[in-house]
């Protein structure tokens, strides 16, 4: 069996690839999602209820729409102040990791940038705090979960300035107010669905204020007025994502597999805390419920333990390239067995350095 901390695309659920590989083989008699058209009545019912799950499972309010897009959020980056940041004014950003950083990237191409705080000089090991965002802000934009990094940003600032999210790697796995929120992106690889699907929450009454003229493709506007359908969706990811937020009603909604998720994280940094071979990389006050990140208090063992575990079948937990150290990636399809094969393999290991020793 494998155990897979990939940080994305990642796990889901088994029943779910089941039912997505039955759906290659035959959709709707005898023809593949794969073959059949956006335009035919059965896949407008799958958006049309993915749609429906997306705002159920997360109570989105009236006045919100929901787009199935592509791109990633690396396209988000761009659209967002293509859409909302006018000729003039000034959106503020909060520097807390790579992915936060492209996004300020790409807006400086649109227009003015204020990075109201930044983690990088300490390596963005913790969540800058008590900033102020600039009240004439056209937006301010935040990453909620740092998959590099293993920082998470659990509620939103309080202030009257529109706020934007990359929710990319938390969505679905906490209870959150969409109300707070003017624009919600996140792409869907982590735990709505596979890689190829951006899912987009816009408060309506913040589009079309700006005088650019905006391409169709990047106009959320084009989006909402055709139903996700402008150009040809990413059906079969759409499709995937369908049957994953079925099972996450299924399993009680969001609320529920929130707990699932406290319990996992709860258990996995209470043995990096206990285990004197390793220890954490951020504040504790900011660490992550989705991405773990650890390092080995000696160095030298790191490449030994990524063996051993890997021979436990243990896949996907080796550190990004610039932590380095392990991170494990606990997404909601991540069973609690999992995270007790990961615990128990670092306590065999730490057993085995004793006796070595």
């Amino acid at each position: 069996m494998k155990h897979n901390f990939g940080a994305g695309p990642c796990i889901l659920p088994q029943e779910v690839f089941k039912q997505a590989a039955q759906a290659v083989l035959d959709f709707n008699d005898g023809l593949s999602i794969l073959e059949i058209s956006h335009r035919t009545t059965e896949f407008e019912a799958v958006v049309a209820e993915a749609d429906k799950l997306v705002k159920e499972l997360l109570n989105v309010p009236s006045g919100y729409s929901v787009l199935f897009l592509q791109g990633g959020a690396s396209l988000q980056f761009a659209m967002v102040p293509m859409n909302l940041l006018g000729d003039g004014q000034t959106a503020s950003y909060l520097d807390s990791g790579v992915w936060a950083t492209k996004a300020l990237k790409e807006a400086k191409f649109v227009g003015n940038v204020n990075v109201v705080a930044s983690s990088k000089e300490a390596n963005y090991t913790f969540i800058p705090k008590d900033f102020e965002i600039p009240a004439d802000s056209a937006y301010f934009h935040y990453t909620s979960n740092n998959t590099i990094y293993g920082t998470e940003l659990f509620e939103a600032p309080e202030t009257t300035v529109p706020i934007v999210c990359d929710m990319s790697s938390d969505i679905m796995s906490r209870v959150i107010d969409v109300s707070k929120f003017d624009l919600i992106y996140a792409g869907a690889q982590k735990n709505v669905g596979p890689a190829g699907l951006t899912i987009v929450i816009v408060k309506d009454e913040i589009l079309g204020k700006i005088d650019r003229k905006i391409p169709s493709m990047l106009n959320y506007q084009s989006h909402i007025d055709n139903g996700s359908m402008y150009n040809t969706p990413p059906v079969f990811s759409i499709y995937v994502a369908l049957l994953n937020l079925r099972w996450l009603k299924s399993k009680g909604g969001v609320a529920e597999i929130e707990k699932e998720n406290k319990q996992k994280a709860e258990a996995l940094y209470r043995e990096i805390d206990r285990n004197p071979l390793f220890k954490g990389t951020c504040a504790v006050e900011d660490r992550s419920k989705m991405n773990i990140c650890f390092v080995m208090e000696n160095a030298e063992l790191e490449k030994p333990f990524l063996k051993f575990a890997e021979d436990q079948g243990i896949v996907g937990i080796k550190g990004h390239r610039s932590v380095g150290g392990f991170r494990a990636s606990m997404y909601n399809a991540l069973p609690i067995t999992s995270v007790h094969a990961l615990i128990d393999a670092m306590q065999s290991f730490e057993e085995n350095q004793a006796k070595a020793n």
